[in-house]
C-alpha cells in the first residue's frame, strides 16, 4: 500500500492546481497560498517517502517535476495576468522549459529517463518561495523591503534555473547522448549534389 503513497501525492499536486489558479483569480490571495502551500507539502513528503522506502519510480521520476513545473508556470501565469509580477520573468521560465522539453524529445527511444537533480530543485523551491511571498504581499498589502523581496527571490530562481539548465545540457554531453561528432560537422546548404552522367 505504502509504495502508491508517492505517486498519489504527485496526483495530488496536479489536483490542486485548479485551486490555486481559482483563489489568484478571484483575488483570495490567501487561500491560493494554503492551497499552494499545501502543494508543496505534498512535493516535499513525496521525495521523503519515496528515498526512505525506496519507492522511487519511473512514473515518480517523470510526473513529480512535470508536477512541479506545472504547477510553477501555470501559477506565475496567474501572477502575470493579475499584473502582480512582470511578464519577462515568465517567459525565462517558459524559453528554459522549452528547451528541455525540446532535450527531452531528442532522447525520446533512447531508454533514458531524465529526473530532476538538486539544482533543479533548489529553482523550483525558489520560485514557491517568490511565489508565497508574491501571494503574502498582496494579501496584506505588505510596503518597503518586504514588497520587493519576492522580486529578489524571483531573480535568484532564474539563475539556478539558467544554471540547471546549463548542467542538464552538458551532462547530456559528457554522458554521451549528444553525439560529439555531430557538434563538429559542418551543416551546408542550398549545395545541391552534382548529377551523375
Amino acid at each position: 500500500m505504502l509504495k502508491h503513497v508517492p505517486n498519489t501525492l504527485t496526483i495530488i499536486r496536479f489536483l490542486l492546481i485548479p485551486f490555486i489558479l481559482f483563489y489568484i483569480f478571484t483575488g483570495n490571495y490567501i487561500l491560493a497560498f494554503i492551497f499552494f502551500t499545501i502543494s508543496g507539502l505534498t512535493d516535499i513528503a513525496d521525495g521523503f517517502i519515496a528515498r526512505k522506502f525506496n519507492l522511487i519510480s519511473n512514473f515518480g521520476k517523470l510526473m513529480d517535476p512535470l508536477a512541479d513545473k506545472l504547477t510553477q508556470i501555470s501559477t506565475l501565469t496567474s501572477l502575470v495576468i493579475m499584473n502582480i509580477i512582470p511578464i519577462w520573468i515568465l517567459i525565462i521560465v517558459l524559453l528554459k522549459e522549452f528547451i528541455m522539453i525540446v532535450g527531452a524529445s531528442f532522447l525520446y527511444g533512447k531508454d533514458v529517463v531524465v529526473y530532476s537533480k538538486w539544482y533543479g530543485k533548489l529553482s523550483t523551491v525558489l520560485f514557491y518561495v517568490a511565489i508565497v511571498f508574491s501571494l503574502l504581499s498582496k494579501q496584506y498589502a505588505l510596503t518597503g523591503i518586504w514588497s520587493e523581496f519576492d522580486f529578489l527571490l524571483y531573480c535568484l530562481a532564474l539563475v539556478t534555473t539558467i544554471f540547471a539548465l546549463i548542467m542538464y545540457v552538458k551532462d547530456l554531453y559528457k554522458k554521451g547522448f549528444i553525439d560529439k561528432h555531430d557538434l563538429k560537422k559542418e551543416v551546408t546548404i542550398d549545395k545541391k549534389e552534382p548529377r551523375r552522367k
